[in-house]
């Protein structure tokens, strides 16, 4: 049998609203993951992600997104292979000098995915475990929580996402937001799992074009400035389903507007206690943190 043109159209339109069919409740208070709790384990990798899981309390993950070369869509944050914590195929340093000689944007992911993240020790990050692996594709790290899921009878976990992307990057170290997001969207629905994503950015141009084309997709609003609540949400044209400031941003005056608007507050990234009881007195909604197993203690 053969479909028009029209007939596939209304398939794909009946696809794309069932995977936004369920009735998902979004936690009361996000406790999330920063790169999959870069302080414990090798950022924004899938065994970060499956540590992460086993946290107690710890509701959401969050990880960055690029797209590399071939239009696959790699979880990392750098624009390029990190001479701090990453090594070459051979096992040897990225020479600090050769900073920018390896692109994510201008590497076929295969190539990308032989480049050693974990074993190499990172003085940020001195009790992160050391355990060699690579920076996997976003599909192949949901496949593995969906499954840790399952087979572990755990609850639902969140996936928060960003899209790191600039328009001083357009063409040189990311593709332009629409195609960005096309990628993006093309891996989340297929994967069925739309109702458990959050897409955030510092780029407002890829939530502006999700909030247009998927409305019913919960977006995020990345910032660090000296903006009122009223200037930030201006300058993003409508309200996100969070607003997610540095840490040192928020206050009780901030969280109160947000609230009355019906917007969330998640700050990034507080990692002390001290300073994650403090968020958490204001009443915000969520917290990023590299130390997931210091954000669960807070009370």
């Amino acid at each position: 049998m053969k479909l028009n043109t029209t007939a596939i159209f209304i398939l794909l339109s009946a696809f794309a609203v069932k995977s936004f069919s369920q009735e998902v409740k979004f936690p009361a208070f996000s406790a999330e993951a920063h790169r999959g709790g870069r302080g414990l384990m090798p950022e924004n990798t899938i065994l970060a992600m499956l540590n992460a899981m086993k946290i107690e309390g710890i509701t959401t993950l969050e990880m960055d997104t690029h797209i590399s070369k071939d239009g696959k869509v790699v979880v990392t944050h750098d624009d390029y292979l990190s001479p701090a914590f990453m090594l070459t195929p051979e096992g040897k340093d990225i020479p600090v000098t050769d900073a920018k000689k390896y692109p994510i944007f201008g590497m076929n992911y295969a190539e990308i995915k032989q480049f050693d993240l974990g074993t190499k020790y990172y003085g940020l990050f001195p009790q992160q475990k050391k355990e060699k692996t690579y920076l996997p594709l976003l599909s192949e790290l949901i496949d593995a929580v969906q499954h840790d899921i399952k087979a572990n009878n755990r609850k639902q976990f969140f996936y928060n996402i960003e899209t790191k992307c600039s328009e001083s990057g357009d063409g040189i170290t990311n593709p332009k937001p629409e195609e960005f997001v096309k990628f993006l969207m093309d891996v989340i629905l297929k994967k069925k799992i739309a109702d458990f994503v959050v897409i955030q950015s510092f780029d407002k141009r890829t939530i502006q074009i999700i909030h247009e084309k998927y409305p019913k997709m919960k977006t995020s609003f990345l910032v660090a400035n000296k903006k009122t609540y009223e200037e930030n949400i201006a300058d993003l044209g409508y309200k996100p389903f969070i607003l997610s400031p540095v840490w040192q941003m928020v206050n009780e005056e901030l969280v109160k507007k947000a609230h009355a608007d019906g917007v969330k507050i998640i700050p990034w990234t507080a990692n002390t206690l001290a300073d994650i009881q403090k968020l958490k007195a204001l009443n915000v909604d969520g917290i990023i943190s590299d130390y997931p197993d210091i954000l669960v203690q807070a009370k």
